[in-house]
């Protein structure tokens, strides 16, 4: 990995914005969806095109629980330094970039690629607790972790 010097709160408050972000768009998908089942009209030959758009709104509304989920993970994200991996920790490893905050998977910070990922996941159990220099293994891929920020 390349050096380079990131600022650990633009980084909580990039991923806290993204979450933001993914919230809105999927009130606007919600709220139409919920406008456009209320159109449909009330007769039995519309049952399956109804049936489907409550479908829909169930996966939307789980997809809302998990982002308002994320939302209140983030809040216990803080940014303390610390010369081992965790909560809140950005691991730059030989191979990626690892930000231990919420599952969002992969994203880009300032031209760089990241990954997001939750306490839980088992990058982040195989990481906490390690420091500066130590090597792992997972899933038959060698890292050494280079810095914790």
């Amino acid at each position: 990995m390349q050096k380079a010097i990131y600022n650990k709160n633009d980084l909580r408050i990039f991923v806290r914005d993204m979450i933001s972000g993914k919230v809105k768009t999927l009130e606007f998908y919600l709220n139409f969806t919920l406008e456009a089942s209320r159109e449909v009209k009330k007769t039995s030959k519309y049952d399956s095109i109804r049936e489907e758009m409550q479908d829909e709104i169930y996966h939307l509304d789980k997809q809302m629980a998990n982002l308002k989920s994320m939302q209140q993970q983030m809040k216990k994200v803080l940014n303390s330094e610390s010369e081992l991996a965790k909560l809140g920790s950005l691991v730059i490893t030989n191979k990626a970039r690892f930000y231990i905050s919420v599952s969002l998977g992969e994203f880009f910070f300032e031209g760089d690629r990241f990954y997001a990922i939750s306490p839980e996941s088992p990058m982040a159990k195989k990481i906490i607790g390690m420091k500066a220099g130590e090597e792992f293994t997972l899933n038959k891929i060698h890292q050494k972790i280079e810095a914790i920020l």
